[in-house]
């Protein structure tokens, strides 16, 4: 199975804020123009797939041939209290108690990463039972980091050591080809 992973767009938000189950918009404009650039990359019959959140799905719309399935499961990490928080005015132990333990801790009492890789992985799941040749998925960094590890075998728990291990390097309205079984995002 080939999954071609996208990061949505860049969303209208002001920088240093924390941000990840807020659901954004992005410009019209840069929504067509990545579509736009996008729009050759998207083999003839794939499964095409979305984040419900308004950031992936006008995107996905935006190269929809009519088969697109909306999917909670790839929904970015949910960062319950710190959501729409300065990084700045969040509280440097509540930083520092997530930093101990970037797989467990939930941050803002929201999600923890173990959590959102277990999501990702039932998803996964769910997708290779279908078998489809193809699977254009458009969704978040932290989701295409563990469907990645997901493509590798990976258990939910090493998919979510190795997500937090290591910064994403996954631009917005980038795509990432990869073969299940051979990922390194």
């Amino acid at each position: 199975m080939q999954l071609y992973l996208v990061r949505h767009p860049q969303p209208l938000v002001n920088p240093g804020l924390c941000y990840g189950r807020t659901d954004l918009a992005v410009a019209a404009a840069e929504t067509a123009r990545v579509a736009a650039a996008l729009s050759n990359a998207l083999p003839a019959g794939a499964a095409l797939f979305s984040s419900p959140l308004q950031r992936c799905l006008d995107l996905a719309t935006a190269l929809d041939g009519g088969s697109l399935i909306c999917d909670a499961r790839l929904a970015e990490l949910d960062f319950g209290s710190w959501e729409m928080q300065a990084w700045e005015h969040i509280a440097r132990a509540d930083i520092d108690a997530w930093a101990a333990d970037t797989v467990h801790y939930r941050p803002g009492g929201g999600e923890s990463v173990l959590h959102m890789a277990e999501r990702v992985n039932a998803f996964y799941a769910d997708l290779a039972a279908l078998s489809p040749a193809h699977a254009f998925i458009v969704c978040h960094a932290g989701t295409i980091r563990l469907l990645a590890e997901c493509g590798r075998g990976a258990t939910p728990l090493q998919m979510a050591q190795r997500a937090a291990a290591h910064p994403h390097r996954i631009a917005y309205g980038g795509l990432l080809v990869l073969q299940a079984g051979d990922m390194d995002v």
